[in-house]
This record gives C-alpha cells, sequence and structure tokens, in this order.
C-alpha cells in the first residue's frame, strides 16, 4: 500500500494521477529546524521527516513525504500565521522572482529516495488594493508563501520557469520517475 503522509488536498489530487491506490496518514512531526540546515534543504529535511515518521508506523508499506517552501532573499516563507502576515509575504514577493521548492522522500522496505524540485516564480507588481481583496478571499491563509497559483493567486503570476506541479505542492513526473527506481 502506498501512505501520502500529507492532509493537502492538492497533494491528494495530484498523487491520483500517478497512482490510482494509497490512502492518507498526514504526519504531526515538529517541523522545528535544525539551524544547521541549508534554508533551501528543509523542505527535503521535513519530508523524510514526515515520511519516516509515518513509515515507522507503517514499515511494509510505501510513504511519500513532501513538503514545500517559498524562499526569497535567502529566506524561507512558511504559511502566514494570520491575515496580516499573508500581506507581508505577498508584499515581499511583490515584482520579483521567487523560487518555490518541493521536497519529496519515499521510504520503502530498505530504501529512502529523497529529492527537492527548484521552480522559480515571477510575481506581477502587486498595489496594496490587489494584495488585500486577495488576502480577504482566505485563499493564502494555508499556504506557503501565502499563494496558491491553481487557485485565486494565479492572477499574482506573471511567470515560471520549471514545473508548474511542483508550485502547486507535489512534483508528480519526477515523484513518478522516483516510484519507477524503488518498485
Amino acid at each position: 500500500m502506498v501512505i501520502l503522509a500529507s492532509a493537502s488536498p492538492r497533494r491528494q489530487e495530484l498523487l491520483s494521477v500517478i497512482c490510482d491506490d494509497f490512502k492518507i496518514e498526514p504526519s504531526d512531526i515538529d517541523e522545528n529546524i535544525n539551524s544547521e540546515i541549508d534554508t533551501e534543504k528543509i523542505p527535503e529535511f521535513l519530508a523524510r521527516k514526515k515520511a519516516e515518521h509515518i513509515f515507522n508506523k507503517h514499515p511494509y508499506d510505501t510513504v511519500i513525504g513532501c513538503d514545500t517552501g517559498v524562499f526569497i532573499d535567502g529566506k524561507i516563507l512558511g504559511k502566514p500565521k494570520d491575515e496580516k502576515d499573508a500581506v507581508k509575504m505577498l508584499s515581499s514577493l511583490s515584482g520579483k522572482i521567487h523560487k518555490v521548492i518541493t521536497g519529496c522522500a519515499i521510504f520503502h522496505e530498505n530504501k529512502v529516495i529523497s529529492f527537492s524540485k527548484v521552480t522559480e516564480v515571477e510575481f506581477y507588481t502587486l498595489d496594496d488594493e490587489e494584495i488585500e481583496s486577495y488576502v480577504k478571499t482566505g485563499e493564502p491563509l494555508d499556504k506557503a508563501g501565502s499563494y496558491g497559483i491553481q487557485g485565486k493567486g494565479s492572477v499574482l503570476v506573471k511567470s515560471i520557469r520549471g514545473d508548474y506541479f511542483n508550485v502547486v505542492g507535489l512534483p508528480i513526473a519526477e515523484l513518478s520517475r522516483k516510484l519507477k527506481e524503488i518498485f
């Protein structure tokens, strides 16, 4: 059995494209990070922790863990604490190029494969009204970097370079290839 260690409905939907039968068991790990970890390696590190946590409960299954971060100016933007934090994040992304990095980890029998996928996203220059209006939709409040490229946040995006699905939260093409390496 394949287990996705994530509660994200977007990841569940994307995984169904490459995997017909899987179950969901979100990991509730402590996501505090050791300061010695390279900032851009945090998503892969957390993906491994999440997958390992669930794999320890189900050692005969294949477990996939994922984590996505938005990076700008050497800093990671996680999910916003509140609307004010979402406005701050979106303002920092306005008119700039940032990176979206999704880390994935697969635990299967005695094998562990993990990887990071990077996509560059450029935002249009946003005025205060655009940002406030988007935040009021509620969409940004549960997303890394305070936006969802697959939803209303799509109108903020000027261009992307890389894997669109990585920005949504699951780089399915690369994940599919890694799963083939295991099976």
